[in-house]
């Protein structure tokens, strides 16, 4: 009584298909995996744009100027 058995799947098929027909159930099965795909993809694309970005640096303050370098330093001389 609990349980579904065959017939009862049987049945639920027949109305499924009848609702949205062998074609579009088709079509709409394509465009999940088609989704799924994109998916993945993005996935990969986001791991690969985070690896090539540089770690951010902790030491630096917002607001702070940076120490000055060799050449800030030629070129303030001279």
């Amino acid at each position: 009584m609990g349980g579904l058995s065959i017939w009862h799947w049987l049945i639920v098929g027949i109305v499924v298909m009848l609702l949205f027909g062998k074609g579009r159930f088709s079509d709409m099965m394509g465009d999940v995996a088609k989704g799924i795909k994109s998916f993945k993809k993005g996935m990969a694309d986001d791991d690969d744009a985070s690896a090539a970005r540089p770690a951010p640096r902790l030491d630096a303050q917002p607001g702070a100027t940076p120490p000055a370098t060799p050449v800030q330093d030629e070129q303030k001389q001279g």
